[in-house]
């Protein structure tokens, strides 16, 4: 700033070209310290708009440092041949602290140890200014910057000469998200098209983190980070004419594509380019940058190339992927071809591409990659390709994108072996060594489909398989699956799949399926069936497959069973209650369970079999897993009851059959059957008692074991009742504001959806969120209307129309209707207080609807000569502190009503002027 200030010490002068000096200042290149600096340039030294053009297009992007210090960018196009230069600007870091930042590029033409930035052809300087900053803690920043003036002429900014330019970008540092930085935008963003042709930009956004990347189109920003006013989008202009074409932005690959331009001049677009991580499974959008771009659209006899469509590509890593790239010119003209993206960027084995291949008509170019473990990615590497042809005037362009995922290959050689009632699961470590970890998928019963890789990643959910582990550690390369400790099914075929993660949550292709089956050496539960129906003399049928494939040189025997018993549905509180085997061996698989108490009326019932060696030392060789009875429960209704039933077995039921006591029999006759746990027996006779019980019917999944597998509920007894509410009445309510009442009116339910309305209740509370009291109750069904001609000060409030039933149910509230008064105050603007009976007092007529006034009076000298509260004022024209007669004339008045609405009370302003007759 101390240079600035020495060169303000020398006096105006006019220079023999014709330039001004003003206070030692070339006009013709003007070097502010900060735009708010510039502002005071522009009022008190610039003798015409134009000579403040400036800024074109830019951007602020931003690196990660350490700690909580990031480097931001700020990169600014500007019209060189303007006299306005920017060497610093100032830079809003968003945390209410700002930074001067000097420009860092290009030659110093001028001497005063400042870069004086890069000019780049047509007219155009290019800007960078650094600075570094170091946050207090985690929070969302904008990083921002105002520059006072944008180049003139812009067709979608009216007067954008005197328009300031503002660039932000959004920050959030915490400790979920991680570092950060920006993304960054390879290609600039200046841009040209042709009047009647498709306008193609893409800013070839790169994300250093590898975070996904979207776009949206935004309107250009003004003073202080505001839209600007009147400010359009190119594709439409005022009064709704669609004057040049569309205008679209592809929120995923970031395609602005304008089909097509129809209007000469320079256009100003802005967009975001956000950046999305995923935090604890869920997207969050953790900043984004903002773009503000130039087009220049021109008359050109010219028609863009074109590039033949590009498929998306999936490639296991490892592998190479080869393909051409072609496009063609239907102007004969010379195209050139250009490829960018993250693959030419890669540190190991970057992609390849005939960079600049050209031809006059058409040109074809070759892409090839050799990928590599390091190219591993959850999201897909976007290549552009860009056909830019030689047109005479303005050279136009056609963009594809193909979008290239390289994913880690399957997890070799995974086995599972069964021991007991645990499956070990082995496998070798991943190929690609930054892999995190493994997830693990189980799935009973063989999946008989495929998974394609390498397009098809991690496990689809439509294959049926579930995830039972994730383990994190590139060599953890074994799992024991024991159910989470319950221990695994015998009978059941279980199947497993692993894939391999990585560090950005990135997941390989599937491995090859592998299955098996427990080992049948373990009793094997099959029955456990409610026979007598008791709330203390119950009886239960237990039964289990013997073990086949027992290691009778481990175990040689004798066998014996112990069986264990737990009143829930898990097995948390077993108790032995006895045992069997020894002299029958294996083969003692039934047993009755009338070990009292059996409550098989109030309470499910679990079993497992544990079987021993006997002789000479006891000692345990397994046990079977846990099976409960099927345990059923009534839920009485109007005119129905609803059974529902709970069991927990490790076989499959795959149906339950319904069966009611016959009231004339005696015997239970089957009423129905469901694939779920739940019936609904309708068309029943309230208040009459009946009976059910549930049989159901499964499978093992294997042979070898009883089938169907049959199991009967308790048996169980209720009555239906009425204890469902009518439906609630279709309700309205009218006001008359003149009258002072509400006509409520509503539909019968007996004639829609109801068959025993007896009545209705209408409840009311003056104001909104009040408390509700019954006000009226009708007897008749028919009777649906309602007059409330009670109200006194006030018809505001809320409704609720109830129907209740025969037995007192009343049925459930709907949205309450609300109906708000229509207040009025109006006042005379004169009258005459001469005791002749007639407009003697100034009083307001009409008003409703108010609580109280409070009204001062004045004369012309601004005295007051009355005041009141009183909603009828009742001024008869004497002097409130005088109290003589107030003189003819015009009296001015301030009065504040307090009128009463359903929120409350609200306040409302008058004034006005009063004539005063005598």
């Amino acid at each position: 700033m101390s240079r600035m200030n020495a060169r303000f010490t020398r006096d105006n002068k006019l220079m023999p070209d014709g330039r001004k000096i003003i206070n030692g200042i070339n006009t013709t290149r003007v070097k502010v310290a900060s735009c708010t600096f510039f502002f005071l340039v522009v009022i008190f030294f610039t003798p015409h708009p134009s000579f403040a053009t400036h800024n074109k297009a830019g951007e602020i992007t931003f690196t990660y440092k350490y700690g909580l210090t990031y480097q931001a960018l700020i990169t600014t196009y500007t019209d060189s041949a303007a006299p306005a230069d920017r060497p610093q600007l100032e830079l809003n870091w968003g945390d209410g602290k700002t930074d001067t930042v000097f420009r860092a590029n290009g030659p110093d033409l001028d001497g005063d140890s400042i870069p004086d930035g890069d000019y780049i052809g047509s007219g155009t300087k290019l800007n960078y200014y650094y600075g570094t900053h170091t946050y207090s803690g985690p929070s969302t920043y904008v990083i921002s910057c105002e520059d006072p003036n944008r180049v003139d002429q812009v067709a979608n900014i009216p007067n954008s000469v005197n328009t300031p330019f503002y660039l932000q970008t959004v920050i959030l540092i915490n400790n979920a998200v991680g570092y950060n930085n920006s993304p960054v935008l390879y290609y600039p963003p200046l841009d040209n098209g042709c009047v009647g042709q498709p306008f193609k930009h893409n800013p070839l956004a790169f994300d250093p983190d590898g975070d996904s990347l979207s776009y949206k189109l935004v309107i250009c920003k003004g003073q202080g980070g505001a839209d600007i006013s009147g400010y359009t989008y190119p594709n439409y202009w005022p009064g709704g004419t669609s004057a040049t074409g569309s205008l679209t932005l592809d929120a995923i690959i970031g395609d602005l594509v304008w089909d097509s331009p129809q209007m000469i001049g320079k256009y100003n677009l802005a967009f975001h380019i956000e950046e999305w991580r995923k935090i604890n499974g869920v997207p969050v959008k953790i900043g984004f940058v903002t773009r503000d771009m130039e087009i220049i659209i021109d008359a050109c006899n010219n028609t863009p190339p074109e590039i033949d469509p590009l498929p998306d590509f999936c490639i296991a890593a490892g592998d190479s992927l080869f393909f051409n790239v072609h496009a063609s010119d239907p102007d004969n003209n010379k195209v050139t071809l250009t490829a960018s993206g993250i693959p030419f960027k890669v540190a190991s084995g970057p992609a390849g591409f005939s960079q600049g291949i050209s031809g006059f008509g058409s040109v074809t170019g070759a892409f090839s990659w050799v990928t590599n473990c390091s190219h591993i990615r959850k999201y897909p590497y976007q290549v552009l390709f860009r056909a830019e042809d030689s047109g005479n005037k303005v050279h136009l362009v056609d963009l594809r994108t193909a979008n290239i995922t390289v994913v880690a290959p399957p997890v070799q050689n995974l086995t599972a072996s069964p021991i007991g009632n645990s499956i070990k699961l082995t496998w070798s470590p991943s190929p690609c060594t930054q892999a995190i970890g493994y997830k693990l998928y189980r799935k009973t019963g063989i999946y008989s489909g495929s998974i394609p890789c390498p397009c098809t990643t991690g496990v689809p959910d439509s294959t049926g398989y579930v995830l039972i582990a994730s383990l994190d550690s590139l060599n953890n390369t074994f799992f024991t699956d024991n159910n989470g400790g319950t221990g695994l099914t015998h009978g059941v075929d279980y199947c497993y799949i692993v894939v391999a993660v990585y560090p950005d949550n990135a997941e390989s292709c599937a491995s090859t399926q592998v299955c098996t089956q427990l080992k049948k050496d373990l009793p094997v539960i099959t029955n456990v069936d409610i026979k007598i129906t008791d709330p203390g003399n119950g009886s239960i049928y237990v039964a289990w497959s013997k073990p086949t494939e027992l290691d009778t040189i481990q175990f040689p025997g004798p066998y014996k069973y112990l069986i264990y018993r737990s009143e829930d549905f898990t097995g948390g509180g077993f108790n032995l209650i006895d045992s069997l085997g020894t002299n029958g061996g294996l083969n003692d698989t039934v047993f009755t369970d009338i070990h009292a108490p059996v409550n098989t009326l109030g309470v499910p019932y679990s079993y497992k079999t544990a079987l021993y060696n006997d002789i000479p030392a006891r000692y345990f060789i397994g046990e079977s897993l846990t099976a409960s009875s099927v345990y059923l429960t009534l839920a009485p209704t109007d005119n129905k009851i609803i059974l529902s039933w709970e069991e927990h077995v490790p076989w499959d039921n795959y149906r339950y059959d319904i069966f009611r006591k016959n009231h004339l029999t005696g015997v239970f006759d089957s009423i129905g059957t469901s694939v779920l746990r739940q019936y609904a027996d309708s068309g029943l006779a309230n208040d009459t008692a009946y009976c059910y019980k549930v049989r159901s019917v499964g499978q093992y999944s294997v042979g070898g074991f009883v089938n169907p597998i049959i199991n009967f509920s308790e048996e169980k007894c209720a009555a239906p009742e009425d204890n469902v509410a009518p439906c609630t009445p279709l309700s309205s309510v009218f006001p008359d504001c003149e009258k002072f009442q509400n006509f409520l009116t509503w539909n019968n339910p007996n004639n829609s959806c109801s068959d025993d309305v007896l009545g209705y209740h209408i409840y009311y509370t003056p104001f909104a969120g009040g408390e509700y009291a019954l006000i009226a109750s009708l007897s008749s069904p028919a009777d649906t209307t309602f007059l409330h001609d009670t109200l006194v000060q006030s018809i505001a409030g809320c409704y609720y129309v109830l129907a209740y039933d025969s037995a007192g149910n009343e049925s459930v509230k709907a949205p309450p209707l609300c109906i708000d008064n229509c207040p009025v105050y109006t006042l005379p603007n004169i009258f005459t207080p001469d005791n002749n009976g007639t407009n003697d007092l100034f009083h307001p007529f009409p008003y409703r609807f108010v609580k109280e006034i409070n009204i001062r009076i004045f004369n012309r000298w601004g005295e007051q000569v009355f005041t009141s509260v009183n909603p009828d004022i009742n001024w008869d024209g004497i002097n409130l502190y005088t109290k003589r007669p107030s003189p003819d004339g015009v009296y001015y008045y301030l009065c504040t009503v307090y009128f009463i609405h359903l929120d409350g009370i609200r306040s409302e302003n008058l004034k006005g002027f009063l004539h005063l007759i005598r």
